[in-house]
């Protein structure tokens, strides 16, 4: 089966610096639903698209081809004692825009702590990066109805979230 809309794709992958260096690889393969429903990077898609089990696939993306551009408004510092005594760099939470509504939350990222304030990132940590990615489709199927109606693949237990 070629890969076409409404088919799920399984493939393993490396992403890669622009170094060279390996940031992230699969053991296992990971599934998601082809065809814009934002399971993956659109560029990763698009090359994927009528390929077959077994195909390789190596993409250099731009940052806005992957995270995105680094946006410095995206960092703030706040003063230290809106943070719980724990807090320590690397640890991460949502927040939000004041006066935003609902679906102005980021996931935020403390990368300085002082005695009298705390330094958060909302940029994802690729963000501003030309990332390499290589890849092996290992299997294309049909998408069930469930998953064409979630816009999401289903695991062999069924429906999760």
């Amino acid at each position: 089966m070629k890969i076409a809309k409404n088919t799920v794709v399984s493939l393993r992958y490396e992403l890669f610096d622009a170094n060279g260096s390996l940031l992230e690889k699969t053991e296992d393969p990971i599934s998601y639903l082809h065809g814009g429903y934002d399971g993956i990077f659109p560029t990763v898609e698009e090359a994927l698209q009528g390929k077959d089990v077994g195909a390789e696939l190596k993409i250099t993306m731009e940052p806005d081809d992957a995270f995105g551009e680094y946006e410095h408004d995206l960092v703030h510092v706040e003063p230290r004692n809106l943070f719980p005594d724990e807090i320590t760099i690397g640890m991460q939470f949502e927040g939000g825009v004041e006066d935003g509504d609902d679906d102005d939350y980021s996931l935020y990222t403390v990368v300085d702590v002082t005695d009298t304030e705390v330094t958060v990132d909302g940029n994802h940590p690729l963000a501003g990066k030309t990332l390499n990615f290589v890849g092996i489709v290992t299997n294309v199927r049909a998408a069930t109805a469930e998953e064409l109606e979630h816009g999401h693949t289903h695991d062999e237990g069924g429906h999760h979230h």
